[in-house]
């Protein structure tokens, strides 16, 4: 009799107690709390990136107003800023960029996952990856000593005898310009292109090739007319990943573009970029109007390129859900 009153008998605040200890011990509360530190620590860090560009600024903003964005004329010691160069040849580079770097990734991408053998696809799949990993400069000096005697020589010249009617194609040849700094960027954001393309194709479920294959089309039927569509939305997304990184680069666009501040049509001329001036005029500028006016030019670059990073993840994740789900 004694026992059976023992067992009913209240649990008192003590025995509740080791739960949560037990809880601690194996690690799940820890590691909620330090992952969700970590992850908001990210979204502090860009919110006061933001907040720091956007006060740091504030004197050219209230002076110039949006005037700031369609203005040329930039003279540090005459107090005047107009970011209209710098914007047009940011522009122009990156169109560039893509105009060489999109098909030729798209088609390495579509060779690389669909029509290469393995043993061929892995190996050059790593080779691409590597060469995403190349320091900017190093793609620079190559572009000093490789690129530009190449279109001052004889390729610029063969453009202007054979396209010289299109104004993009007229003046004389330095070799430096939109043009180069157009090709370098190019090849430096093709492996962006090819990686991210490759792995949106590969997402295609493989009943999509299989079921255009029993219908009697052919392999590259198949590829260009089922799985090249399917993962569309994933290409796109590629395509503006290479564009932010585009906008972005800073050391190999300044060491071949001429960083000359103007607007011109031929492609043939020097110019300016955002990254470029900041990075040329940040650590000469004394007069407080001048450093404001090169951050409002940072904080429209890194608006510009987040919104467009956040734009290709959307795409991509929208590709890989749909490889994943039976439609």
């Amino acid at each position: 009799m004694a026992e059976t009153v023992a067992l009913l008998e209240p649990q008192t605040e003590e025995d509740f107690r080791p739960a949560f200890l037990d809880r601690l011990r194996n690690g799940d509360e820890v590691a909620h709390l330090v992952t969700l530190i970590f992850a908001a620590a990210i979204l502090v860090i860009a919110a006061l990136l933001v907040t720091e560009l956007f006060g740091s600024s504030a004197e050219a903003r209230h002076k110039f107003g949006w005037h700031f964005f369609f203005t040329s004329k930039w003279d540090p010691v005459a107090g005047q800023f107009g970011a209209l160069p710098f914007i047009y040849g940011t522009v122009v580079t990156s169109a560039v960029a893509l105009l060489i770097s999109v098909p030729l990734g798209v088609g390495a991408a579509i060779f690389l996952s669909e029509l290469a053998p393995p043993r061929i696809s892995d190996s050059l799949t790593f080779i691409i990856e590597l060469l995403a990993a190349v320091p900017s400069v190093i793609y620079g000096v190559l572009a000093m000593f490789a690129l530009v005697p190449l279109l001052r020589d004889p390729i610029q010249p063969f453009l202007n005898r054979t396209l010289g009617f299109l104004p993009i194609f007229q003046g004389p040849s330095y070799g430096v310009g939109f043009l180069a700094a157009g090709v370098i960027l190019a090849i430096m954001v093709v492996p962006f292109v090819i990686s991210i393309s490759r792995e949106s194709l590969l997402a295609v479920p493989n009943e999509q090739r299989e079921a255009a294959l029993a219908v009697g089309a052919t392999r590259w039927e198949s590829t260009w007319q089922v799985v090249v569509p399917y993962a569309r939305l994933g290409i796109i997304g590629s395509v503006f990943l290479a564009l932010a990184r585009a906008l972005g680069e800073t050391m190999a666009v300044t060491m071949v573009i001429g960083n000359t501040p103007q607007i011109v049509k031929s492609l043939f001329a020097t110019g300016y970029t955002i990254p470029a001036v900041i990075a040329n005029e940040f650590t000469e500028a004394t007069e407080d109007l001048h450093l404001s006016a090169l951050v409002e030019l940072g904080l429209v670059l890194f608006l510009l390129t987040i919104i467009i990073n956040g734009f290709a993840r959307l795409m991509v994740l929208a590709t890989t859900r749909r490889g994943t789900t039976h439609p």
